[in-house]
């Protein structure tokens, strides 16, 4: 099964993630955003960090969890190419592996400026994930 796939949009990025369930489809939508920003297959799963957002439904849980990665990469570097997600009621918990942003390893390749409501879907009936990210 397809991880995730780039869908045509006029000035932003948007992704669609999949999975055979809803837990996978966070995961690939993280890995999905990580991937546009660097190649996320080229990190080392040598650190792991633990991420924890709670959201009032599907929609705002995602958002948040994403954010809370896009955090993650730009203040404190780190490249995550894994992640290990647990829904939980109104909330998230994941642990996430990668390693340091070393330029000269991971190829940058987009710079996503924020996550966006706009757009964004969960569906839970056939596991996808759409989001639209800022370029």
């Amino acid at each position: 099964m397809m991880r995730y796939e780039v869908l045509e949009h006029t000035a932003d990025l948007m992704v669609k993630a999949y999975g055979r369930t809803l837990k996978e489809c966070f995961e690939n939508a993280a890995y999905a955003m990580m991937d546009q920003i660097v190649d996320a297959s080229s990190a080392r799963l040598t650190e792991e960090v633990g991420i924890a957002v709670e959201g009032a439904d599907l929609e705002e849980l995602l958002y948040n969890f994403l954010s809370e990665v896009l955090f993650i990469f730009d203040a404190q570097g780190l490249v995550l190419g894994k992640f290990e997600v647990d829904l939980r009621d109104n909330g998230l918990e994941c642990r996430a592996w990668g390693e340091p942003y070393d330029p000269e390893r991971h190829s940058p390749k987009s710079e996503i400026k924020a996550v966006t409501y706009h757009e964004l879907q969960v569906n839970e009936d056939e596991p996808s994930i759409t989001v639209l990210f800022d370029v």
